[in-house]
């Protein structure tokens, strides 16, 4: 029976080239189509959180009334025909806001598909034979052991299909025994290498995987609009996307392109955090970073640090004036650089300075201190 791709014609991807003056910078318009289709998404999805929090209270509200009825009927108070008022208003409202949500829903079911919605990873899992889908209502832990034991098994196929490049090879790949790679678990693994790939800096592999990866979402997303397994589109979608017209191609290299950016732009975030859970794990024990205490301190307190020389370090806090000193060995022992002596009694933890009683003062002179500190 020969795939029926009427159901791919409701699809927004762009304007027809045709259509574009020559003077125009084509390549802008398209990007800007794309962020005006986003725009447009982002509003729908508004619309719909305005209207359930607008439900929600509603909803709310009608309940306290029907029981404030109920009990003042019960009771025989003053106030039901007032209550029985406001109750048919609240009634009235919550008709008013179920027919909202209505017409959203039939709004956004008009909406053509686009090629920000036809391939964002994670669809729904499913458990598809040729002729029907049915679907397989999995937990959370047990989408993951699935998820693990498949990449498992599949782990050197899937890596071999994210090398190939040209569709006809990947479809000849496919076809060769390996039709079971067509399914999420493929897709998910594949979404995970390259964002593993772009935080490594390997850009260039990164790009040529995701090229992969969107093949393999769109196919996923035929079989899920013809309602049928996505083995048997294998064949189907690689022979489609050869022989598509230009707005189609179009739409998968957009999307190629946006799927990218997010990979790119995950990976900064994920570096990003990691970065910052390494800062938070050397802060030392007053909250301070050791790097940026270190990078703060005189040129020849450094040396010391980087030496490993206590004497040198004790001869330049006593050269230092007492507040300046003071500073910076605080400093120190916030961010973990200096660990003041614990066992003896005599030492400040504060900042390291060991505390003198007046006759060793007198002994020692007035201008003169000693610390006692461990370079951690």
């Amino acid at each position: 029976m020969p795939v029926d791709y009427r159901k791919w014609d409701h699809i927004e991807v762009s304007d027809d080239e045709d259509d574009t003056h020559p003077n125009i910078d084509t390549p802008s318009l398209f990007k800007w189509r794309h962020e005006a289709r986003v725009q447009r998404m982002e509003e729908m999805e508004q619309k719909k959180k305005v209207v359930a929090d607008e439900k929600k209270k509603v909803e709310a509200k009608l309940k306290e009334v029907k029981a404030r009825v109920a009990k003042q009927e019960a009771d025989g108070g003053d106030d039901l025909e007032s209550l029985k008022t406001t109750l048919a208003e609240m009634e009235k409202s919550a008709a008013e806001v179920e027919a909202k949500k209505k017409t959203l829903e039939k709004e956004e079911k008009d909406q053509p598909l686009n090629v920000d919605t036809l391939s964002k990873p994670g669809f729904s899992k499913t458990v598809l034979n040729t002729s029907s889908r049915q679907v397989e209502e999995l937990t959370e832990e047990e989408k993951e052991e699935k998820m693990k034991k498949f990449v498992k098994e599949n782990k050197k196929l899937i890596k071999e299909y994210g090398m190939l490049q040209k569709f006809d090879a990947s479809k000849a790949f496919l076809l060769d025994g390996k039709t079971h790679l067509a399914c999420d678990e493929t897709a998910n693994y594949l979404v995970i290498w390259c964002l593993d790939l772009e935080m490594e800096e390997k850009h260039e592999l990164m790009a040529h995987v995701a090229h992969q990866c969107i093949c393999m979402q769109y196919l996923l997303e035929l079989a899920k609009q013809l309602e049928t397994d996505p083995r048997a589109c294998i064949s189907s979608f690689f022979s489609k996307i050869q022989i598509a017209d230009q707005e189609y191609k179009s739409a998968f290299y957009s999307e190629l392109d946006a799927f990218k950016v997010r990979i790119k732009k995950r990976a900064e975030e994920k570096i990003a955090q990691a970065l910052e859970e390494e800062r938070l794990e050397r802060l030392g024990p007053g909250g301070l970073d050791p790097a940026d205490v270190f990078e703060a301190l005189p040129k020849n307190m450094q040396e010391c640090f980087e030496k490993q020389d206590i004497p040198m370090l004790q001869q330049i806090i006593r050269d230092l004036p007492e507040d300046e000193a003071r500073y910076h060995m605080k400093r120190c022992v916030d961010s973990g650089l200096w660990v003041p002596s614990q066992e003896d009694p005599t030492t400040s933890t504060e900042d390291g300075f060991v505390k003198k009683d007046e006759e060793e003062e007198d002994e020692k002179g007035e201008n003169e201190e000693e610390i006692y500190t461990e370079v951690k």
